[in-house]
């Protein structure tokens, strides 16, 4: 399955990926577009990326989240394209032995997305005024 989508977020169909006997814990993060921001009203994102950049990055971070202790499993899936209110943008499933490993791994998941992933987003409001809302620096 992509880690970049145009579709909506099949979080039933990652959670089935991820199963594992040995995990005693599943932690499912969903990111939604919400209807504000900075106190003006959102009425819709549309989420870009550099797409080989963010296929690679959010591959290597499953990868860096699966290393560790107690985590059996890490799925990571962002949507692009333009997303209503209340539509899912991003998605983290972390499966682990146990509830705290999972909890921090996926914590730690979406903070590294925000962090590392080449993705961005134009805020279209209910004035019909857009704009691109700040992000972080792109880390090495």
């Amino acid at each position: 399955m992509a880690h970049v989508t145009e579709e909506p977020i099949a979080l039933e169909a990652l959670i089935a990926e991820t199963a594992d006997p040995a995990a005693g814990a599943l932690v499912v993060f969903s990111g939604t577009v919400r209807d504000h921001h900075e106190g003006r009203r959102v009425a819709a994102i549309a989420y870009s990326a550099y797409r080989p950049l963010a296929e690679r990055v959010l591959a290597e971070l499953e990868a860096e989240i699966r290393e560790r202790p107690g985590v059996q499993a890490c799925r990571i899936v962002h949507r692009v394209g333009e997303l209503a209110v209340g539509e899912e943008s991003v998605a983290v499933v972390v499966r682990a032995a146990h509830r705290a490993e999972a909890f921090d791994a996926a914590r730690y998941a979406i903070d590294a997305v925000k962090q590392r992933a080449p993705f961005w987003k134009e805020e279209h409001y209910g004035d019909g005024g857009r704009a691109y809302h700040d992000g972080v620096p792109l880390s090495p």
